[in-house]
């Protein structure tokens, strides 16, 4: 959708029905800042470069789209974005009222692209969102197809390959996520003859002919390593020496325990023969006592 030639009519017919507000140069021509509303409708508000759109500005359509950005020599050209009437807009570089160079396309069911453009259609690289199943389209394009070399990511697994006119064609490969890879090639089948008016009314779709799967690999790059052994020594050395201590210890104290016990044995054994000598030194004062009183009585008869 282009507004090109919308604001020459107003300037060239001679009834001009059209209204201006704003800025003019020495010739009359609108210069700088100014506001108009064209014969069909369509309004612009933004600069003027001797009577043509130059500069930034923003041009409504009658239809409800609008186009917000640079203007060249009365066409879009640098950065800008289109609103269009159905609801998707793009955003990106213009040259000469034609989507050119990068931006991105927002569609109305959500779907998006982002890439390179040339003249309208996508072309060059660029990846494709959709919305419906969040699959991604990441390659190349031309003439606003997917065409070569691509990868078409979805949801668990992704396809790597080359494609052309939208469909992949030729040898590529299926790579899961769970950790391998199937090899193959799409294919056009052959139909009979009495189907080849079939084939020009619906396109063949390719055909996938699986050829090999690798060997399956960890998603993970490697495995956690292990813990160093110096780690593992130390844990295990720490607590046995506390044990050697101890072992040695136990039976130190065990063996001096009755040496002390010995000890008050040999203490008690003077105070029983101190007993044993009083005891004989009784016996004889007795004695001794005994004889006075029989030498008494005999010097009494």
């Amino acid at each position: 959708m282009s507004d090109l030639g919308s604001e020459e009519i107003e300037e060239e017919a001679e009834n001009d029905l059209g209204e201006y507000e704003g800025e003019r140069n020495e010739a009359g021509e609108r210069h700088g800042q100014g506001k108009a509303r064209l014969p069909n409708g369509d309004t612009y508000e933004g600069q003027y470069a001797n009577g043509r759109r130059s500069g930034q500005g923003l041009y409504r359509f009658k239809n409800g789209a609008r186009y917000i950005g640079e203007y060249f020599d009365n066409k879009k050209h640098g950065k800008g974005i289109f609103y269009y009437p159905d609801g998707s807009r793009y955003d990106g570089e213009w040259v000469e009222d034609q989507r050119h160079g990068n931006g991105i396309y927002y569609y109305v069911n959500g779907d998006t692209y982002d890439g390179e453009w040339f003249n309208h259609y996508r072309h060059g690289q660029g990846k494709y969102l959709y919305a419906l199943t969040g699959s991604k389209y990441v390659g190349t394009w031309a003439n606003g197809q997917q065409e070569g070399a691509a990868e078409l990511i979805h949801l668990n697994h992704r396809y790597q390959g080359k494609f052309v006119n939208k469909n992949p064609l030729g040898a590529g490969k299926y790579i899961f996520d769970l950790g391998c890879e199937q090899h193959g090639e799409y294919i056009h089948e052959e139909k009979p003859e009495e189907e080849e008016e079939e084939e020009v009314m619906a396109p063949s779709i390719p055909k996938w002919k699986a050829s090999k799967i690798t060997a399956l690999t960890l998603w993970a790059p490697e495995e956690p390593p292990p813990p160093p052994p110096a780690v593992e020594v130390a844990i295990v050395e720490e607590p046995t020496p506390p044990a050697d201590d101890t072992a040695t210890e136990v039976p130190s104290e065990t063996t001096e325990q009755p040496a002390e016990a010995a000890e008050p044995t040999e203490e008690t054994s003077p105070p029983k023969e101190a007993e044993e000598e009083d005891e004989t030194a009784k016996e004889e004062q007795a004695a001794v006592i005994a004889e006075e009183k029989e030498e008494e009585l005999e010097a009494q008869d």
